[in-house]
């Protein structure tokens, strides 16, 4: 990235935050209704630290917890919830299929914390291996993109492979059970999974997909409260520090939230860069751009759509506001 993108991203977000602090109470929403998963790291334990509701007295924080994106985002489109957090794909199949829905922030990319995974002694020891197999993932999720692109890398068509569309609860099962040949799956079910000995990790996600989380909100959550998003991207980014600096405390939170061993939460932290969470910029758009295309191409979603017609400008809506 050059300075003059990364002052501009900077300062844009400074300025987003610094009308966070200026005129909150006035515009201040009577409810965020926050929508996460599992692997929504930031996000379980900004919920369980409290300090979002510290920051935004008299908004009644609500926490909704969902199994993967696709779901997530369905919950938004209907008016369930104001903004969440998913990966890739799921954004995708939602503007393909008119969900009225922006992107309003991003985390770094995570390309180590996804992975297709096969039986410890398995036939399949190369992509290549994967045709004719049965392979489980959430239809729609950022695992459905990481199999398309391990198609491509091995050279096999989609229709090469028997795709399972299974939620990850379900996919694990029917996984363990040898009803699937492969799963493709996400932290922190990748990491959990990686503990058990007849596991093995065919490939992760790097040099196949940047593995991008991504925030979203309803278009009209977005255009009313440009300060609760500050806040909220301030207060994950605080929280993200804390991980860093008191990991073993951050560990512990998490390991009881989520409910898993903290061998597993060690390796989820480990893949985890430093959030830093901001607008897109044009190079993530770009990217997340290069994801509709291949699912357009192999017609897995009904039309071409535009990523960057719904993402949303937090800086254009600050610096007006400032005015």
């Amino acid at each position: 990235m050059t300075r003059k993108p990364l002052a501009r991203r900077t300062f844009l977000v400074a300025a987003a935050l610094a009308v966070a602090s200026a005129g909150y109470a006035q515009d201040a929403p009577k409810e965020l209704r926050i929508a996460f998963q599992k692997g929504s790291v930031g996000l379980s334990l900004l919920k369980q630290r409290g300090t979002l509701e510290r920051r935004l007295p008299g908004v009644a924080v609500k926490w909704i917890e969902f199994p993967a994106g696709p779901q997530l985002l369905e919950a938004l489109a209907v008016g369930s919830a104001d903004i969440g957090a998913v990966g890739d794909t799921p954004p995708i199949f939602a503007q393909a299929a008119g969900k009225d829905l922006v992107y309003v922030g991003v985390e770094p990319p995570r390309p180590d914390s996804s992975a297709i995974l096969v039986a410890k002694d398995s036939p399949i020891k190369s992509l290549s291996d994967l045709k004719g197999r049965k392979v489980a993932f959430q239809k729609g999720s950022s695992a459905h993109y990481l199999t398309v692109r391990a198609l491509e890398k091995a050279g096999l068509a989609y229709t090469d492979i028997e795709p399972v569309y299974l939620p990850p609860a379900d996919a694990r099962a029917a996984f363990e059970r040898g009803s699937v040949d492969a799963w493709a799956i996400w932290d922190p079910y990748f990491a959990a999974a990686e503990q058990v000995p007849s596991t093995r990790v065919l490939v992760t996600g790097r040099d196949l997909t940047s593995n991008n989380s991504f925030y979203i909100a309803t278009r009209d959550f977005a255009a009313r409260n440009a300060e609760s998003i500050g806040i909220l991207f301030d207060e994950l980014n605080q929280t993200d520090a804390f991980a860093h600096a008191r990991r073993r405390e951050a560990a512990a939170l998490y390991a009881s939230f989520a409910g898993l061993d903290p061998k597993v939460v060690e390796t989820v932290f480990a893949r985890r860069a430093r959030a830093n969470i901001g607008p897109l910029t044009p190079a993530i758009v770009e990217d997340q751009q290069r994801v509709a295309d291949a699912f357009y191409a192999l017609a897995l979603i009904p039309r071409a759509v535009r990523v960057s017609e719904v993402v949303w400008q937090p800086g254009r809506v600050a610096l007006n506001r400032v005015r």
